[in-house]
């Protein structure tokens, strides 16, 4: 058996163990110091009966391979996977460590939740799995404790894929692992149809319990007779709406469901709008960019989040900031500001998906111009070699991947330089809050 320990270095010193956060029925999870960046991050390998199986080489390929597939995955409510490596012929897949608490402890502190904050939990969830069943997965997992609060924001992240499976038709060989409570009947059978409608169910137990402080009951019991609950029984608070939206969510005929996330939120009145105000933990409303992202008025927005990053630098009146004062933006506003890019734009724009593309294309601290160049031509900023003006650029989904943000900046005769500077600046910063 291949167990880490902690102070156990991993990859020639890149990795130091921490300690062990956790394990299941697949894999278990330690917390680790990336030694090259001085951050922590969780790796996460098979268990040790995993290891012990007969079949081990082929369970260590397909957990490599759903590694590979997850990493290729970039969506704000979903865990980043940064990589894997091989130490010693186990594969580790290293994804970013949040900082928080998951949704069943938070719920099991709290209480029942209140119709709006569960909402906002399972509306950000659900635009998660949308995004993972676009990419052809299935997380066959979902429930409180696979969801993680960012401490601040408190920002939901799915997390826990060692269930995941790709999805590739309605009929097909289920392994027994599940949650009870939250796994549909379909999961309890050795072969049956599964589809979108596996996660509507385990997503709408989830809210079942956000809004009772109670797991459901097992759809195994249910099959035998039992009845489901209705949640406004528990917590008379809920209402008719959400009470029949969940019972419907939670059907066991899956043919009665809602086919998918998209369907199931319709039914639980979920929108990409909302008229809630959105603060920051410094007190600074993000209410108005937010509603200029839904109403897809790009340039309003793009104007707006550059307002709001000289607002929390306190740098407003002046009206420009520079690398000093970029590197004071508190991680939650940069966290809030790149998340609502991301949010609103299928996770087109963002400034970590800019940060993504300069880094896959061998970015680092010195600047490069012509490398500089290249990547405003990956994302539309230059064109023929020449900086485009800001009234040249895109302002509509269209525009590459990456566009947006631009941040009203005109470059001018500097060429790109003012825009290095002010992105590189960004970029260092989002790594040191771990975004």
């Amino acid at each position: 058996m291949r167990l880490w320990t902690p102070n156990q270095e991993l990859k020639n010193g890149k990795f130091l163990i921490q300690k062990v956060l956790g394990g299941g029925g697949f894999g278990v999870t330690y917390s680790a110091l990336d030694t090259t960046k001085d951050k922590l991050v969780v790796i996460k390998t098979l268990n040790q009966y995993q290891q012990s199986q007969e079949d081990f080489e082929e369970r260590q390929e397909k957990f490599l391979n759903e590694a590979l597939r997850l990493a290729r995955c970039s969506h704000p409510h979903v865990v980043n996977v940064y990589e894997v490596f091989q130490e010693n012929g186990l594969w580790g897949m290293v994804m970013e460590y949040i900082d928080g608490e998951d949704l069943g402890l938070y719920v099991e502190k709290n209480g029942c939740l209140s119709e709006n904050e569960a909402l906002g939990y399972v509306d950000q969830i659900g635009q998660a799995l949308e995004y993972v069943h676009k990419q052809g997965f299935l997380h066959r997992d979902v429930k409180p404790n696979n969801i993680l609060l960012r401490r601040g924001t408190k920002t939901a992240v799915l997390i826990d894929f060692g269930l995941a499976r790709e999805f590739t038709g309605k009929t097909g060989s289920m392994t027994n692992a599940k949650t009870e409570g939250y796994a549909p009947p379909e999961q309890y059978e050795r072969r049956g149809e599964f589809g979108h409608f596996t996660d509507v169910y385990a997503l709408a137990a989830t809210l079942y319990c956000l809004l009772t402080n109670e797991v459901p009951i097992p759809a195994n019991y249910r099959k035998k007779g039992f009845a489901l609950l209705p949640p406004q029984q528990t917590n008379p608070q809920i209402s008719d709406r959400l009470n029949h939206a969940i019972i419907q969510g939670m059907e066991m005929d899956l043919q009665l469901r809602p086919q998918s996330i998209s369907e199931f939120r319709q039914l639980l009145g979920l929108s990409s709008s909302t008229s809630t105000e959105l603060i920051s933990p410094q007190g600074v409303s993000y209410t108005k960019f937010r509603d200029l992202l839904v109403s897809r008025k790009w340039r309003e927005a793009d104007i707006e989040s550059a307002r709001l990053i000289r607002v929390v630098t306190d740098r407003e009146q002046d009206g420009w900031i520079g690398l000093e004062h970029i590197e004071s933006i508190p991680c939650d506003d940069l966290r809030m500001i790149n998340q609502l890019w991301l949010d609103h734009s299928h996770g087109r724009f963002g400034f970590s998906v800019q940060s993504r593309i300069y880094a896959n294309m061998g970015g680092g601290e010195a600047y490069d111009e012509e490398l500089w160049t290249t990547f405003g031509d990956r994302l539309g900023w230059c064109k023929n070699g020449k900086w485009l003006d800001y009234d040249n650029i895109i302002f509509d989904l269209s525009a590459p991947e990456g566009h947006l943000p631009r941040g009203g900046i005109s470059v001018g005769e500097w060429g790109g330089l003012v825009l290095w500077v002010g992105c590189f600046g960004l970029f260092s910063r989002m790594d040191f809050c771990q975004i």
